[in-house]
């Protein structure tokens, strides 16, 4: 008879997993990862692998759901309390705790943009895609809402047209990412004029 394994020991297996997946992702892009990489990097067996996940798209998907998660969840429990800053929390949720654009992209955003691109004509990866772009997009437009509500932002223009607008800037660094040397990225300075742009629209003072 098998002993048992904990939840948390399982929890804590599936987590390793999906750190070393990531690893593999951002080193051979999405296409080109397999299971087998995956396993390689983790130190599983194959079983121990399918145990948790189906196939490279699951383990892909589980990646990215469990970064936005995180992000929804801690914007949305900041957004029931006192908000010192909007635009503070808009520049974290863009940027992360530095709150300020740098020259280092998210390594993954390569690996992303192929995943979403890949996945066009395939109901299931678009249907998913859908909805991921949709959850990141309520990040953006609750907190430019409740700041334009608070007074802190101009609600000249629409909340939810500029939440579109800031995702369809970082998916363009994406695509400068994918296809660019790092000495032709230009991310820092467009990321500084970006921020102009939503300074001016919003009348952050």
């Amino acid at each position: 008879m098998s002993p048992k394994v904990s939840k948390e020991h399982k929890e804590q297996r599936r987590a390793n997993i999906l750190n070393a997946a990531k690893n593999v992702f951002i080193e051979l892009g999405y296409e080109h990862t397999t299971m087998k990489h995956i396993m390689d990097e983790t130190g599983v067996s194959r079983g121990g692998l399918y145990q948790y996940f189906s196939n490279k798209e699951d383990v892909f998907e589980c990646i990215l759901e469990e970064e936005l998660n995180h992000e929804s969840i801690e914007i949305s429990e900041i957004l029931k309390g006192s908000v010192q800053s909007y635009w503070d929390l808009l520049l974290e949720s863009i940027y992360g705790e530095e709150r300020k654009p740098d020259d280092e992209m998210d390594p993954l955003a390569p690996s992303k943009l192929e995943f979403f691109i890949t996945g066009r004509n395939n109901d299931r990866r678009k249907e998913y895609c859908k909805n991921r772009y949709y959850n990141g997009f309520k990040i953006y437009a609750d907190i430019i809402e409740q700041g334009q509500q608070d007074g802190e932002f101009s609600d000249k223009f629409d909340s939810e047209v500029i939440a579109r607008s800031i995702i369809t800037f970082i998916d363009g660094l994406s695509v400068d990412q994918s296809i660019l040397s790092k000495e032709d990225l230009k991310s820092k300075q467009q990321s500084v004029l970006f921020l102009e742009y939503l300074k001016m629209i919003l009348e952050v003072k």
